[in-house]
């Protein structure tokens, strides 16, 4: 067991698990999101990424830390089953920023979710917005805090490489943005860990090449890029850029829940700020 249910239910700021419903799957996810941050800052410090069950919990759980999918989606997804909501593993294609022509490895992972013998999509960790929870089907669409409405629905091309499924989102309800693609063929832990040692150690790896942060919150989304932080609401974006590393520290944790050392900072400090 990676973690006991009191003590994550008490990390995600939930007073007990609520029940095994959609609406119950949403309310876990959006607590999860919200409290535990999306973070790669120890890919930046060349340090592994462990999925062990005490790995996980140390980081995600005992320590105001976040991780990114393999760590987010694993706790996730086993807590999840603790409350009676059956999961398994799927990996996915990330379309966000791929150039033309080129096809993008699996290097995320999510859950499928049992409810009542529906299959639901739940995603609480996938690092660039807020995927709400969708059932399983074609055209199924939700809508997240910061505006920007998901939906999901079959693959274009059946049995091309963006396999059965995608995940797109809009701002507009007319344009929209392809997020990552799938099938839900059964996946096991190897395929987890060949997937996970890619994305934290690969060089075209996005997770090797910039500090990764961000967090849901009640209005809306917040990243940060290394130095640049923006906040995403359903009203607009604000971008700014943070000014040295005293105040990259404080917003990590007044804003994303990760509190970081004051060495941890220092080595990471010439990368972000020369």
């Amino acid at each position: 067991m990676i973690c006991d249910l009191p003590s994550y239910l008490a990390r995600i700021g939930l007073a007990a698990a609520p029940a095994a419903t959609p609406q119950g799957l949403e309310q876990v996810q959006r607590a999860h999101r919200q409290a535990i941050g999306f973070e790669n800052l120890d890919v930046m410090l060349g340090r592994g990424i462990g999925l062990e069950p005490a790995d996980i919990r140390g980081k995600l759980v005992d320590r105001p830390r976040g991780g990114y999918c393999f760590e987010h989606n694993r706790l996730f997804g086993a807590m999840l089953a603790t409350m009676g909501m059956p999961t398994r593993p799927l990996l996915a294609r990330v379309w966000l920023r791929v150039l033309p022509g080129v096809v993008p490895p699996r290097t995320h992972t999510f859950s499928l979710v049992t409810l009542a013998g529906e299959q639901w999509l739940a995603d609480a960790g996938f690092g660039s917005s807020y995927v709400p929870p969708m059932p399983l089907a074609d055209g199924a669409s939700a809508l997240a805090a910061d505006g920007y409405r998901h939906r999901l629905r079959r693959a274009r091309a059946p049995g091309s490489l963006r396999g059965e499924w995608e995940v797109e989102r809009s701002q507009d309800g007319t344009t929209w943005e392809a997020q990552y693609s799938f099938d839900t063929t059964e996946v096991a832990a190897l395929d987890l860990a060949m997937a996970n040692h890619w994305v934290a150690t690969r060089p075209e790896s996005r997770f090797t090449q910039a500090c990764i942060v961000s967090i849901v919150q009640p209005q809306g989304f917040a990243s940060l890029l290394d130095r640049q932080m923006t906040v995403q609401t359903a009203h607009g974006r604000d971008v700014s850029e943070l000014p040295d590393a005293a105040a990259w520290q404080r917003t990590l944790a007044d804003v994303f829940h990760i509190e970081m050392t004051d060495a941890e900072v220092v080595q990471l400090a010439p990368r972000l700020f020369g």
